[in-house]
């Protein structure tokens, strides 16, 4: 979901530094948060290996572009079931951040629209996961309608940035329009798999339970909520 350099230009872009600072003050509220319940060895845990994940979603899975944006397999869903919130925010902050600065600077300038587009959904995902997953159920005893449910919303999330970035960049156009819904369509393809993948680890950490007092998963992976 890499935004293309020309899609948002001159001043515009100030507005993408503004929404990446109200993302990041909302992440580290949720860092405090982690810090609480696993202490900062947790936290540290759960963020380094939520950043190296992102890494490799980014760089090391297969991307390629359509329309106005880039399609990956990032799999946000997959970060907030395991690590909880805060660390998942951290991991997809630094990971895009890592592999800017290392393979492909030319995304920096975009920066602040890329880190929004990842980080809003994941909160409303947040949300959303309070709403359908009773308090008594542990993540790695939920159904494939909840992590769809998840994987939609986040993966939802990202299609309506891009497509906010491009319109608010480019305007109405044809054309623009076209690319944003061709990059919507391939898009949401990636929630045809992620719910399998969320399914296929959840059930890994279920044989895990042992990780549970570790503080390198999120508490409520194999607990009920407190």
């Amino acid at each position: 979901m890499h935004i293309e350099e020309h899609v948002v230009s001159g001043t515009k872009i100030i507005l993408s530094y503004a929404t990446a600072a109200g993302a990041g003050l909302y992440s580290l509220k949720l860092a405090a948060e982690a810090l609480r319940e696993a202490g900062i060895g947790g936290l540290a845990a759960r963020s380094a290996a939520a950043t190296a994940l992102v890494f490799c979603f980014f760089e090391v899975l297969p991307h390629y572009p359509v329309g106005v944006s880039e399609v990956h397999l990032i799999l946000g869903s997959t970060l907030f079931l395991l690590f909880g919130a805060g660390p998942a925010a951290i991991g997809l902050a630094l990971g895009l951040l890592v592999q800017g600065l290392f393979f492909a600077p030319f995304d920096l300038p975009q920066y602040g629209m890329n880190v929004t587009t990842l980080l809003l959904p994941l909160f409303a995902i947040q949300t959303l996961a309070k709403r359908i997953i009773p308090a008594q159920t542990a993540y790695v005893d939920l159904k494939y309608g909840q992590v769809l449910a998840l994987s939609v919303a986040f993966q939802g999330g990202v299609v309506a940035w891009v497509a906010f970035w491009a319109i608010y960049g480019q305007g109405f156009e044809a054309a623009n329009l076209t690319a944003v819904a061709s990059f919507g369509a391939a898009y949401m393809l990636v929630v045809v798999l992620e719910p399998l993948v969320d399914l296929a680890v959840l059930a890994g950490a279920k044989a895990l339970r042992g990780l549970s007092g570790t503080g390198l998963v999120t508490r409520r992976l194999h607990s009920a909520a407190p």
